[in-house]
């Protein structure tokens, strides 16, 4: 995979770089504590965050990750979200799909990193 097209996943609380290309806030939830100017979201795509529902019954616990991982693709599945989130990987070659949960390894960016770069089916 060559660097000019890559998806990468990144905290809202870390710092934005010039490498980060296109960053897309994949949360439903606008993060706490965090300025629209420090978050230097491109795009805020709500409807790529898991529904609320599903968020609330996984509550970042490592240990449901999987099942979350499966009902969340199912949710995914054809949606417009990910309609989109193709759409602007393929523009701007490199995407950075940007989260609010501590946990850098369970978390839905995790996801649709993997379903973006097709190993997620």
């Amino acid at each position: 995979m060559s660097s000019k097209h890559e998806v990468r996943i990144k905290r809202v609380y870390d710092d934005a770089a010039k490498a980060d290309g296109f960053r897309v806030l994949v949360d439903r939830v606008w993060p706490r504590g965090v300025t629209k100017e420090a978050a230097a979201i491109d795009e805020w795509l709500k409807e790529a965050g898991p529904s609320t529902e599903l968020r609330k019954w996984f509550g970042h616990d490592p240990e449901k990750f999987e099942e979350f991982a499966k009902r969340y693709r199912s949710e995914l599945n054809g949606s417009d979200a990910m309609e989109t989130l193709r759409e602007l990987h393929d523009e701007h070659g490199v995407l950075t799909l940007v989260f609010g949960a501590k946990d850098s390894e369970h978390n839905q960016a995790v996801v649709l990193r993997e379903l973006l770069e097709g190993h997620g089916h």
